[in-house]
């Protein structure tokens, strides 16, 4: 985090050298919200162990706290109609290669948030600037429901097709769009996510020697007592037989084992070649943008935590794309599909909204 906040007040720093800062910030918005709501209702437990006990289990509010700062122009069929923004909108086109106006745009936006009494940050900036025959951008990332988060650079050159009837593949009514390609590299700085934690502690018949680890981690067993007790590293008995100790205690152990060694290692770098296209058509009754990346060659570095080793020493493939697709079909009428998805190294995360709506006059 430190890095990318030294790189952010970097470029800034260049930006405010090159240009005047009331160009940069015109027309940005600055926002920050409180949201909150019910979580889960509270849930009774009952048991009959030592005679008939009830336990309720509450799980508190859930909230989210937004802060950001945005200047990205809006396309055609994003709501112009927003009067404030309160850091809950799920703005697809954000994750678009190419936005609707050549030159300089940027997000930065954090949540903190509690969902299901689960409290988590996530995290998207990016700078990106995009000329007729290049564009680059670097970005941040953290999703803490998908357990994802890096850095990424990159550099494209841009290629605008002018013509689009000659593409036979397009319908007409497409062939009136912005359709542009491009190619460059990616430069991505993340955690090891090729590091298996538990590989040194798999047996030859592919089992985990997880009780041994547990005790090395600081837990204990002990037989000397009437009953066997298992005890967590502060001593507190977590279980009283097996079968809560290997349904309940032993995943939490290996929970808590490999986010600690995840943490203890340091981020790697992976240089990557990209290609990718950005396609974008929009009338006040029918709109459609799509874009698309596709890296399909990793430079290998030989380093021990490299994602190539994880895969058998072979290549893969990491992509990412969007649709964003209206029609109304009259006044009354219209349907929609928006998405978003992405695969990078072994992690995927997406979102998605489709529907209908139909107004009665």
């Amino acid at each position: 985090m430190k890095k990318l906040l030294l790189l952010v007040l970097m470029l800034s720093t260049l930006c405010a050298s090159a240009q005047d800062l009331k160009k940069i910030f015109k027309f940005a918005t600055f926002y920050g919200a409180v949201n909150g709501g019910t979580s889960l209702s509270n849930v009774d437990v009952y048991s009959v162990t030592d005679g008939l006990t009830t336990t309720t289990v509450e799980t508190p509010f859930d909230y989210s706290v937004a802060l950001g700062v945005r200047k990205i122009a809006r396309l055609g069929y994003e709501n112009r109609a927003n009067t404030f923004y309160n850091g809950t909108e799920n703005t697809f086109s954000d994750a678009a290669t190419i936005g609707k106006i050549k030159g300089f745009e940027f997000l930065f936006e954090a949540d903190y948030k509690r969902q299901e009494g689960i409290e988590y940050l996530d995290q998207h900036h990016f700078l990106r600037y995009v000329d007729d025959n290049w564009v680059a951008k670097v970005e941040y990332l953290e999703d803490g429901f998908a357990d994802i988060k890096y850095f990424e650079a990159s550099e494209r050159y841009r290629y605008k097709i002018e013509n689009l009837d000659e593409l036979d593949f397009l319908p007409k009514a497409l062939k009136k769009g912005k359709l542009s390609l491009n190619i460059g590299a990616v430069q991505r700085l993340s955690e090891p996510y090729g590091y298996d934690p538990l590989e040194e502690w798999k047996l030859s018949n592919g089992n985990l020697h997880y009780t041994f680890l547990a005790l090395e981690e600081g837990y204990n067993v002990d037989f000397t007592s009437q009953d066997i007790q298992y005890t967590d590293p502060q001593g507190n008995i977590v279980a009283e037989n097996t079968a809560v100790w290997e349904a309940v205690v032993i995943p939490q152990m290996l929970a808590d084992y490999t986010e600690k060694k995840r943490n203890q290692q340091d981020n790697t770098i992976q240089h990557s070649l990209v290609v990718g296209f950005d396609y974008y058509y929009y009338t006040k009754s029918f709109w459609l943008h799509s874009w698309g990346n596709l890296m399909p060659w990793h430079y290998d570095d030989g380093g021990e935590f490299s994602f190539h080793n994880f895969n058998d020493g072979e290549q893969w493939y990491d992509y990412s794309g969007g649709l964003i697709f209206g029609y109304k079909y009259n006044k009354h009428l219209g349907v929609f599909i928006e998405g978003k998805y992405n695969k990078y190294w072994n992690r995927e995360w997406h979102d998605f909204s489709f529907g209908m709506n139909y107004v009665i006059f």
